[in-house]
């Protein structure tokens, strides 16, 4: 405790961001110094799912009755674990022997260069034990730094869409025959029509709008859009980016838009999704538990199929969201860390128990044969829907683990608002109307992403590298 007030009285008269960190490491310590050793196993997990945990327990128990080696399970929330695990990565406290960390927290791990990262490098041992290869190499994306894996991924997250087929298929319309956006849209048009007179459609084609960033992420994705390369620099400026935003909000604009607002989480848009206001709606592979266990209401009215690709062969799949498992560098214990990583990352039974229980597939790709993803589902018109997102799995955009990636996301999401707004208020309706405002406006998030990048250090130094590498 006298080292702790000695570090709080030399951190007088500095900088608010100082101070930020000072506070976290209080914080942390506060935990640690309450905390009851007897209450201690001989390693600490922290994490932030109650499924998870779920899974995990009976595992761990029998791996404690063979090996010896007790793991305590701390369930907290996601910004517990961000504050703990970043005030022991800055403060050099103690924190777990291993943690599950969502991807929305992950970079800000990744914040400078790779030495000073407070995670274990896993890369060697992963190629040395031949797991690299049995992963799904695009999932290893966001826990990457400069080709070096920092993480375990805890699953692939592949994106289908979800329509109403029971509405589809009664008006004689086979939505599969959609290669692409444009042929969707037009396919179901018909269904658009108002036959009870409340001036709006009776139905929409897609439930997307331009308010939704993690949407616009995932289809901006899809379509081959980067926010940054793999290295870290933004590319947010870039002709594609500016197409993509000015296409999708054609979809939200004009008298008769082929997207309309359904809420993800509220009971309003339960009861939306249930009168089918929308048909089609963007679906990760976890989403369709949470629809089970939500929106029992369509329950036999659902069918997946690849999502439709923006142009004729392009990619039919998305990604959104994701976890990881990382051995921080405080652990004294890395072996017996590594062990348990392992076995609740690479278990034929927690895989099996991950989709029976949230529809979410395994990364490793030597238990995709496992015969649970060939089950079919009820809900979903017996469609053996494991299979589809499994046959998807590597197909996925690769994503950057930029700590700069989530504002610059937030930024874009507000630019297709400001887009979608200079389009009604000229009526503008078409790409090519839209697409010199989409450059101004994603010009403008690249300078913002740069000037925020300026202020550290560590990522100007890859700014001007980039720039210098560009000149030659």
């Amino acid at each position: 405790m006298q080292r702790l007030s000695n570090t709080i009285l030399a951190l007088r008269g500095l900088s608010s961001g100082v101070w930020v960190i000072a506070t976290l490491l209080i914080v942390s310590a506060f935990f640690v110094l309450m905390r009851d050793p007897q209450e201690k196993g001989d390693l600490r997990f922290w994490l932030f799912s109650l499924e998870h945990r779920k899974m995990y327990i009976p595992l761990i128990e029998r791996h404690e009755q063979t090996t010896n080696i007790k793991l305590d399970v701390e369930l907290m929330s996601i910004p517990a674990i961000q504050s703990r695990m970043m005030s022991g990565f800055f403060g050099g406290l103690p924190t777990a022997d291993l943690i599950e960390i969502e991807r929305a927290v992950a970079p800000q791990v990744f914040m400078g260069p790779t030495e000073a990262i407070g995670l274990h490098d896993l890369t060697d041992l992963l190629i040395e034990e031949g797991l690299l290869e049995q992963l799904n190499q695009p999932s290893l994306a966001p826990w990457s730094v400069d080709g070096r894996v920092f993480g375990l991924p805890h699953d692939v997250h592949p994106v289908m869409l979800a329509y109403r087929a029971d509405i589809t298929e009664a008006a004689g319309i086979d939505v599969t025959q959609a290669q692409t956006w444009d042929e969707y849209f037009e396919l179901l048009r018909p269904l658009m029509a108002d036959t009870d007179g409340d001036g709006k459609p009776d139905h929409t084609p897609l439930s997307f709008w331009y308010t939704n960033q993690d949407m616009i992420e995932t289809l901006m994705l899809q379509g081959d859009g980067q926010l940054f390369t793999q290295g870290g620099t933004p590319t947010i400026d870039s002709e594609r980016n500016a197409w993509l935003l000015a296409k999708m909000t054609t979809w939200c604009v004009g008298s008769d838009p082929v997207a309309i607002y359904v809420d993800e989480w509220s009971a309003a848009g339960h009861r939306d999704k249930v009168d089918g206001l929308a048909i089609g709606y963007i679906a990760p592979d976890w989403m369709c538990s949470i629809w089970k266990m939500h929106v029992p209401g369509l329950d036999g009215k659902l069918k997946l199929m690849p999502l439709p690709a923006f142009e004729q062969g392009g990619r039919r799949t998305s990604v959104r969201g994701g976890t990881m498992l990382g051995i921080p560098k405080t652990t004294e214990q890395f072996d017996r860390a590594w062990e348990y990583a392992k076995l609740l990352y690479t278990s034929p039974e927690v895989a099996r128990e991950l989709y029976r229980e949230v529809d979410i597939i395994s990364p490793v790709r030597s238990l995709w044969d496992d015969p649970v993803y060939d089950e079919p589902d009820p809900f979903y018109m017996n469609q053996r829907k494991g299979r589809m997102y499994i046959e998807l799995a590597p197909e996925i955009p690769l994503r950057p683990s930029s700590p700069y990636n989530k504002q610059a996301a937030i930024d874009v999401r507000d630019a297709m608002g400001q887009l979608a707004k200079f389009a009604e208020e000229n009526r503008l309706y078409t790409i090519d109307e839209l697409l010199p405002r989409a450059r101004e406006l994603l010009a403008g998030v690249q300078r913002q992403t740069e000037r925020r990048m300026a202020r550290n250090a560590f990522a100007a130094e890859d700014l001007a590298a980039a720039e210098h590498g560009g000149e030659e």
